[in-house]
């Protein structure tokens, strides 16, 4: 299939390392039309409408929202956002509680390893930046040994996050956004009952680079049964875009539902 939209980006405004200033020349290089810039719990600062152009690339403003179910923590992306007060001022909560959680993370690990870590306590900062931090410290440990010896799920200095219930979620980014979609399925301890969420949604990600087993037929299925639109996206944290994503006519439905773009 020939990726024509990569509609799951991350950039420096949370864990990724695309600048929106390098995004129009990674796409051309990916032969990607069309872009969501979708960070986790934040907007990008300078995206100013829900859809731009920018160096003939199409910019969809989106956002990548954790929420909590009753039996675990899901993904929403939502797409073509028009910021609302009730979101706004629920990202706000969302960034000073990452702000806090990754201050106490890393006095735990420096305690732990009498090291200092040069972490930017700013929004956006997540469990990554620690994790970089350690790396470049004068600790004996590397990225992902942050990760399993630390600040996984399970480590001595992890820290939860406070993120919204699922039916705050959905009401917050329903308001603001004309496409909500369900983020990667497939990633989740139970698939099933996250695709249970699908008439409340207006599309899944059925498009994405697993490394698992996925079930195609059964996202086809609920998409097909819900006459919901297939999403898709690379996840991208590093300078590649077009992994995965839509093709010309995927893209077209979901652009459809989107507002006109502007500059």
């Amino acid at each position: 299939m020939d990726v024509v939209a990569d509609l799951h980006v991350h950039t420096p405004v949370s864990d990724g390392r695309l600048p929106l200033s390098a995004l129009p020349a990674a796409a051309r290089r990916a032969g990607v039309e069309a872009v969501a810039v979708t960070d986790h719990d934040r907007l990008h600062p300078d995206l100013g409408a829900p859809v731009t152009v920018r160096e003939g690339v199409t910019v969809i403003r989106g956002i990548e929202l954790q929420v909590e179910t009753g039996w675990g923590r899901i993904d929403l992306l939502g797409y073509g956002v028009a910021e609302t007060a009730a979101l706004r001022a629920e990202l706000d909560r969302l960034q000073a509680d990452r702000i806090d959680r990754a201050r106490r993370m890393t006095e735990r690990i420096e305690d732990r390893l009498g090291v200092d870590l040069n972490v930017a306590l700013e929004p956006g900062v997540g469990r990554p930046h620690v994790a970089r931090a350690v790396e470049e410290s004068d600790a004996d440990c590397d990225y992902a040994g942050a990760f399993e010896r630390f600040i996984g799920d399970d480590g001595p200095c992890y820290v939860p996050r406070e993120v919204p219930s699922v039916d705050r979620g959905l009401e917050l980014l329903g308001e603001a956004c004309p496409v909500v979609s369900l983020a990667h399925p497939f990633r989740y301890a139970d698939p099933d009952a996250a695709l249970e969420l699908a008439p409340r949604l207006d599309g899944i990600e059925r498009y994405y680079p697993y490394e698992g087993p996925v079930d195609e037929a059964r996202l086809d299925e609920v998409i097909e049964a819900g006459d919901l639109l297939a999403t898709g996206g690379s996840d991208a944290h590093d300078r590649r875009l077009g992994i995965a994503g839509l093709d010309a006519a995927g893209y077209e439905r979901v652009a459809s539902r989107l507002p006109d773009a502007q500059g």
